[in-house]
């Protein structure tokens, strides 16, 4: 079992899960791998045992640790600048240990590391988990539900500032090709503005709910923006540009933004960026749920003799979707959803369809 991508709160409530039913009710040794795909290259495992699992379940990020940078078709070891396949040695690893079947935890780019290293040689079973919630063949991935409460509580702080200075407030949060982070925290945390990158949005729309806000006696304005959004000039904005354009990462999409709408407005216009806060704490009741739900429902598609796919919540109901459906790229805001007509006949601008 390993945990791969970003940290993220639920991860050791499933690691708890699997462990203790895979011990508890099959009889199996449970083979923790540190640190995601480098770990397995490297060869940092160990077995883990009921003890271990011990107070786990209410603590964030992950006991086994994670990398989100690991490519084992050209992998850079330690020491090293010339990149390697080291796929057969991550293989061997595995031989050694006496693996016989293999559970990834991780997200959309997880699933499809995993189902190319795979490529049928090995059993592996996927369990959804990140804070953007773009997994296919999932309503909800591990560690989504805190993630909206964390920035939520945030949106409501952000409301007693702005409202006491007159300000228009911008906070820029996670979401690369997806906006369900933006959507669902800025609809629960009363947001007055949600750009999400599967849909357009002009500076006009933003200044007339600005202005149809001042006309009914509201001097301020909250704005949640997912970092995946263009720029007022149509491109997507980077702080660091290092390795593959995959890695890049995002950030300041408000700071121009709110530079853009000073002009406009003649208001006080801040940006904030919540950052890796959206990832750490510990997890909600619904994560906790969620996360022993999927631990044990991977441990049966091991034991059923599964192979390739990975588990996930459809409702109420446990499903498994195939890998290669998974890894085929990020589910996206769809423009038809719920809560996107709703924000919209509240008044809240979020943006138009593409």
């Amino acid at each position: 079992m390993m945990t791969g991508g970003g940290d993220c709160p639920g991860l050791n409530a499933a690691i708890r899960a699997i462990t203790r039913i895979a011990t508890h009710d099959y009889g199996y040794r449970v083979i923790g791998i540190h640190d995601g795909y480098e770990g397995l290259v490297e060869g940092r495992l160990r077995e883990l045992t009921f003890a271990d699992t011990r107070g786990i379940l209410r603590v964030g990020g992950t006991i086994l640790g994670s990398s989100n940078r690991t490519d084992l078709s050209h992998y850079v070891a330690p020491g090293e600048s010339e990149p390697r396949d080291r796929r057969a040695d991550a293989f061997e690893t595995l031989r050694e240990a006496g693996v016989v079947a293999l559970i990834v935890i991780g997200g959309d780019g997880t699933m499809r590391l995993t189902y190319e290293f795979a490529d049928g040689r090995l059993p592996v079973i996927g369990v959804p988990k990140t804070i953007d919630n773009d997994v296919h063949g999932t309503d909800y991935a591990i560690g989504f539900q805190t993630c909206i409460t964390t920035v939520a509580d945030a949106i409501d702080k952000l409301h007693t500032t702005a409202e006491s200075h007159h300000r228009i407030l911008l906070l820029e949060v996670m979401g690369r090709h997806a906006g369900w982070v933006a959507l669902h925290a800025g609809v629960a945390g009363g947001a007055d503005v949600v750009l999400i990158p599967e849909r357009s949005y002009s500076l006009d729309g933003i200044v007339d709910t600005i202005r149809r806000r001042e006309d009914r006696g509201s001097r301020f304005t909250i704005g949640v923006v997912a970092e995946g959004v263009q720029s007022p000039s149509g491109e997507m904005v980077y702080r660091a540009r290092d390795g593959a354009s995959h890695s890049w990462r995002l950030g300041g999409v408000c700071d121009q933004l709110a530079v853009s709408l000073a002009d406009r407005t003649g208001s006080e216009v801040r940006s904030i960026s919540l950052g890796h806060i959206q990832r750490g704490g510990s997890p909600v009741v619904a994560d906790r749920l969620l996360a022993t739900v999927l631990g044990a429902a991977a441990v049966e598609a091991v034991h059923q003799r599964q192979n390739g796919v990975m588990v996930g919540v459809d409702g109420e109901r446990v499903q498994y979707t195939s890998l290669d459906q998974v890894a085929a790229g990020p589910r996206v805001v769809p423009q038809d959803h719920a809560l996107l007509r709703a924000a919209h006949m509240m008044g809240m601008y979020v943006g138009e369809s593409r």
